[in-house]
C-alpha cells in the first residue's frame, strides 16, 4: 500500500503564506488596534489565524446561499468536458472559494472522495496543497489529464478504499488544515433513472460512480450513514484541532419508508464523532441545471438543484 510520508518526501509544495507578516514587513497601514489597511485596500484583523481574507470577503462568505452558473463549455469550465465522466463532478471554483475561505496560503487539504478532483483543482488555483484518494483510479487519471491540460499544479493522489485511511496516514498525526470532500449521496446512482431524465439519456439503467463493491455509493440507506461516519471518524484523526471538514450532501426524493432527508441524518450521524461539532451549513444552488417533469402528469415530484454544504469543526 502507497503511504502518504513517501509520497510528501517527492513533493514540492506551496510555501506557507500569513498575511500578518507581510504587516510586520509594514506592507500594512494600521488602523485601529487590531486593524491593517492592506495593499488592496481591504481592511484585515491580526486575530485572524483561519484565512488570508479580509473583514469584507470573510463577511460575503457567511451568505448561507451559493448561487452559481459555472460554464460548461471552455475555457471557464476547468476541463469539464472531461471531467463529467463522474456523475457528480464539482466546480473547481465553487472549491476554491472554499478552501480560501477555511486555510491560509500554503496550508493542507485533505479530500477522501476526491472524484475527478474538483478539491485538488480548487487547491491548485489558491496556492493550497492537497491529498485525494479515490477507489477509482479512473477517476484520478482525469484528474491528473486535466490538471495537465490547464497547466495547474498536479497534487498527491493515491487509488485506495477511503477505509484505508490510517494505514495510509500511517504516524501522521494532525497534518491537514481543512477536509473537504464530496462523498456518494447513499446510493442515488445507483438506482435506475426514470421519467423524462431517463428518456433524454436513452437510458434507464442506474450510473454508479463505481461497480466496486466496496464503494460505499452501491449500498443501502442506513449500512451508507455508518460507513461514512467510520470514514470521517478515522479522517479527522488527522485534521488539526478548531480546522473543519467541509462535506456536499444531495438528499433523496422521499419515499413511503423515510423522509429520506439525506443531509439531516448526516448530521446526525457525525455529530456522534465525539470531536465533531457541527457548525451549520451553506446552500448550493447550481443555476446550470435543466428541469424535467419528474412525477407528471400524476404527482409532485421535486428537481433538486440545490445541495447542502455541511459544515463542522473539529474541537478536541
Amino acid at each position: 500500500m502507497v503511504k502518504f510520508k513517501e509520497l510528501l518526501n517527492k513533493f514540492e509544495p506551496f510555501p506557507f503564506r500569513d498575511f500578518r507578516d507581510e504587516i510586520k514587513k509594514g506592507s500594512y497601514k494600521k488602523k485601529s488596534k487590531f486593524s491593517y489597511i492592506g495593499p488592496d485596500g481591504e481592511v484585515y484583523d491580526i486575530r485572524n489565524e483561519l484565512n488570508n481574507l479580509s473583514g469584507r470577503k470573510w463577511l460575503f462568505f457567511l451568505n448561507s446561499i451559493e448561487i452559481t452558473n459555472y460554464p460548461t463549455t471552455g475555457k471557464e469550465s476547468y476541463g469539464h468536458e472531461l471531467r463529467k465522466i463522474h456523475p457528480s463532478p464539482k466546480p473547481p471554483q465553487l472549491m476554491k472559494n472554499i478552501i480560501e475561505f477555511f486555510t491560509k496560503e500554503g496550508g493542507w487539504v485533505f479530500d477522501p472522495f476526491m472524484g475527478v478532483g474538483g478539491t485538488l483543482l480548487g487547491a491548485s488555483l489558491c496556492r493550497r496543497n492537497a491529498v485525494g484518494i479515490d477507489i477509482s483510479k479512473k477517476y484520478i487519471e482525469v484528474y491528473k489529464e486535466v490538471s495537465k491540460k490547464l497547466g495547474l499544479k498536479e497534487q498527491i493522489t493515491i487509488v485506495e478504499d477511503a477505509k484505508n485511511i490510517p494505514l495510509i496516514f500511517e504516524d501522521l498525526g494532525e497534518f491537514f488544515d481543512l477536509i473537504l470532500t464530496d462523498p456518494p449521496y447513499c446510493n442515488m446512482q445507483a438506482r435506475p433513472k426514470t421519467g423524462d431524465k431517463a428518456k433524454k439519456r436513452g437510458k434507464r439503467f442506474s450510473t454508479p460512480f463505481t461497480t466496486n463493491p466496496r464503494d460505499i455509493g452501491n449500498i443501502n440507506y442506513n449500512a451508507y450513514l455508518q460507513a461514512l461516519k467510520e470514514i470521517i471518524e478515522k479522517a479527522v484523526q488527522y485534521l488539526k484541532k478548531r480546522k473543519y471538514i467541509v462535506i456536499f450532501i444531495k438528499d433523496l426524493q422521499p419515499d413511503k419508508n423515510h423522509h429520506n432527508m439525506l443531509h439531516a441524518d448526516i448530521v446526525s450521524t457525525l455529530s456522534e464523532i465525539r470531536s465533531l461539532k457541527f457548525k451549520g451549513y451553506k446552500i448550493w444552488f447550481d443555476k446550470a441545471q435543466n428541469l424535467y417533469p419528474f412525477g407528471y402528469p400524476f404527482s409532485y415530484v421535486s428537481n433538486q438543484f440545490h445541495q447542502f454544504i455541511l459544515i463542522f469543526r473539529k474541537e478536541a
